[in-house]
């Protein structure tokens, strides 16, 4: 059992974790918890590449952790997730510019947007959260086998509940589109690509590790119409008499937990909340993750969906 839990924060879960000769990249560092993200593990050694679609925003996030952290060890590269020609020359230039990645922050994402599509035609949740990262993923796959104790995290979110993959039709062609129902199955594909990595990729060490934050007030949802946000607090608060709002620091514990906890070790392709691993739950709505997002046969055919769909192929 890990020793923290839901209030912990980045600061205090790395307290006692030496990242100096680690390089570590995330995506969307340009604000909230991919910001805080690279703070805190700046804090403790890591150099930290920080990705995001505005370099202006990077600068300024950039600025803003060395008032915190004069020596940090920063890079910025601009990457948009929404195209599959900007993530080739993002990942182009990150291998020319860098030696190695231990390991890899997959926090960017979009919540709640309208029934919008990215660049190559995906819809732009699926797209963003899952396809984006995906491809891009692939394409850093040789810095990351150069990498020590190497983990990949992605961001996930309770929002899997709202839904499953719908292998059939993903990008709501034939269905309707319900920004919810798009969340969810996004938030699900990101758990299934964690199972898909490590069956993948733990016989080499590297391994893998879904995440929960949390409940937080971030930009993720600037999508919302006031409606929607009635309804989603609605939603968390009827499900959870003690719902609260995590601070951005807790908020990226549960990721800086899942990257660098020692009990982790070994052990990946598993939903973390609260800095602990989740247990399967398919009736809970306040904890846990559902058996549908761990099953290997989904995670395998999201695999195979999205090699058709982006043309990323991860090295064999």
């Amino acid at each position: 059992m890990s020793e923290f839990g839901w209030a912990s924060t980045t600061d205090e879960v790395l307290a006692e974790i030496d990242l100096s000769g680690r390089t570590v990249f995330i995506t969307g560092a340009n604000s909230g918890l991919g910001q805080e993200t690279a703070r805190a593990m700046a804090a403790r050694g890591a150099h930290v590449i920080m990705a995001g679609r505005d370099q202006e925003k990077l600068d300024a996030s950039v600025a803003a952790i060395r008032t915190d952290q004069p020596q940090a060890a920063l890079d910025t590269i601009t990457l948009d997730l929404g195209s599959l020609e900007s993530i080739r020359a993002a990942t182009s230039r990150a291998r020319q510019r860098f030696d190695k990645i231990d390991l890899l922050i997959n926090n960017a994402g979009v919540m709640a947007t309208p029934f919008l599509h990215t660049a190559d035609g995906f819809e732009m949740q699926f797209g963003t959260n899952h396809l984006g990262h995906f491809a891009m993923t692939a394409e850093l796959m040789p810095l990351i086998e150069r990498g020590s104790a190497q983990r990949i995290v992605n961001l996930s979110s309770r929002g899997h509940f709202m839904g499953q993959v719908d292998f059939a039709d993903p990008h709501f062609a034939r269905r309707p589109y319900d920004p919810w129902a798009a969340y969810g199955q996004s938030k699900t594909a990101n758990v299934l690509f964690t199972v898909g990595l490590e069956a993948r990729y733990a016989v080499l060490g590297i391994h893998a590790y879904a995440v929960h934050p949390g409940g937080i007030e971030t930009n993720l949802g600037r999508h919302m119409t006031p409606e929607m946000r009635e309804g989603l607090m609605k939603r968390v608060t009827s499900s959870d008499g003690g719902f609260q709002w995590k601070t951005i620091p807790q908020g990226a514990a549960t990721t800086c937990w899942a990257a660098t906890a020692p009990e982790l070790e070994g052990k990946g392709g598993v939903y973390c909340e609260d800095c602990h691993v989740a247990s399967v739950d398919d009736e809970s709505s306040t904890a846990g993750v559902r058996s549908y997002a761990l099953n290997p046969s989904h995670a395998d055919q999201l695999w195979k969906l999205s090699e058709d769909q982006t043309g990323a192929k991860f090295p064999s």
